[in-house]
């Protein structure tokens, strides 16, 4: 049987053979790039988000203690340190996220009075320094990227007693 460029079916058949296999063998690569990609940069959202919600809990422990109390807010101090890095206040455990010490963690406490001339103390926790660690970036393929993604600074502010 002929079609109508003149070309046997038969000749058709085995001159196409492996085409698909070569097809998706070009295709399969940058899929798999691409694939690795969004894994990666998720994983780093996520770290990201790890990082706010601690930062948030510390302030939001450090909150509920008034800081005039010097003995039980130094031991406050030091519970908030802790639940931004390991989650507990006995740090105990691995931390959060890899790589983060209780050194990336400042507290600060200011005191500032309203319009109506009441003061209000505020704290405020934030990770400074944190930096992101790529397992595969799949960039480096492309270009000559970085394997690390610096964090700025995740702060939160909650008002005190």
């Amino acid at each position: 049987m002929e079609t109508s460029l003149g070309i046997s079916q038969g000749l058709k058949r085995s001159g196409m053979r492996g085409a698909v296999a070569v097809e998706f063998a070009l295709l399969l690569i940058p899929m798999l790039l691409l694939a690795f990609g969004v894994v990666e940069y998720g994983r780093a959202l996520y770290q990201y988000n790890t990082l706010v919600k601690t930062v948030r809990d510390s302030a939001r422990l450090l909150s509920q203690y008034n800081p005039t109390d010097t003995a039980s807010y130094s031991v406050a101090l030091t519970d908030a340190r802790c639940l931004a890095v390991h989650g507990n206040t006995t740090c105990s455990g691995p931390s959060l996220a890899p790589g983060l010490t209780t050194g990336m963690v400042g507290i600060a406490s200011t005191t500032t009075t309203t319009a109506a001339g009441t003061p209000v103390t505020l704290v405020e926790v934030s990770i400074t320094g944190y930096v992101f660690n790529f397992v595969f970036n799949p960039a480096n393929l492309l270009a000559n990227a970085a394997n690390t993604i610096p964090f700025s600074e995740i702060h939160a502010t909650m008002r005190q007693l």
